[in-house]
């Protein structure tokens, strides 16, 4: 079963106000087990190019059921999944994306965060996961 919309919205709730604390303008989404979006936010004045990024982050965290930043290291040049970002209609290889799982261990759906450093996005998008992780 994918990610609740209730669920998403904690997610998407959680991780707004960690963007919030750094001081940030984030674009966020949640999707669920089937990378279909269910919840997403724009936070005031946040990068209209970022909204895609988001978006997409989320999706290739659900695609490949790990955080969009490891999926990255493995497709720099010389890497095993070298060019893996121009499938799927573009993926994003860098990090902000993140799968969540419910009790069970299995993937239910994902984040994606966009509209800061990579750094500070991948924080926000680990509070929304940690929001709704192993429920």
């Amino acid at each position: 079963m994918g990610i609740s919309l209730e669920l998403a919205q904690q997610a998407v709730h959680a991780a707004h106000q960690k963007a919030l604390d750094l001081g940030v303008k984030m674009n966020i989404a949640v999707v669920d087990a089937g990378a279909n979006l269910t919840a997403f936010i724009r936070m005031d004045d946040a990068w209209l190019g970022s909204i895609d990024i988001a978006i997409r982050k989320a999706k290739t965290a659900r695609f490949f059921d790990m955080p969009t930043g490891d999926l990255g290291k493995a497709s720099q040049p010389g890497g095993s999944l070298y060019n893996i970002e121009h499938s799927n209609g573009g993926l994003i290889t860098f990090p902000g994306g993140i799968p969540i799982l419910d009790a069970n261990g299995r993937v239910v759906g994902a984040i994606g965060v966009s509209g800061s450093t990579v750094e500070n996005d991948h924080a926000v998008a680990e509070a929304g996961v940690h929001a709704v992780e192993n429920q």
